[in-house]
């Protein structure tokens, strides 16, 4: 019954988007929406684990510490950029993977670290 349901939802919204005028507006303004719900939840997420983490980060040195943070940042400003175009030139797509790859490999060497015993 729940399953009905829900295709219900999907269905009734589907309806409203293709044939009520304006129909555009509001699926931009649901996906606006949803897009603001998914970075939310990204961002509690991110909250959580520092707040769960704050003792290993707490003992990384100042230069693992300063390259962790400096890595995410760099991924969150590499994911704007790619959202507003800015590597849409040729090799831009093969540089933008390549720079996430770096920031990606970079954040998993300093984690594997810091969790492991040396």
């Amino acid at each position: 019954m729940r399953t009905i349901r829900n295709i219900a939802i999907i269905a009734a919204l589907a309806a409203a988007v293709d044939f009520l005028p304006g129909g555009g507006a509001a699926a931009t303004t649901v996906l606006s929406a949803l897009t603001l719900i998914f970075l939310a939840a990204i961002a509690w997420l991110v909250y959580r684990v520092y707040r769960e983490q704050q003792l290993t980060l707490a003992t990384l040195s100042d230069a693992r510490r300063a390259g962790l943070f400096g890595a995410v940042g760099a991924i969150a400003l590499l994911i704007v950029a790619e959202s507003n175009g800015v590597f849409s030139f040729r090799g831009g797509l093969v540089l933008w993977i390549a720079l996430l790859a770096a920031c990606i490999g970079l954040v998993f060497v300093i984690w594997r670290d810091a969790t492991s015993y040396s």
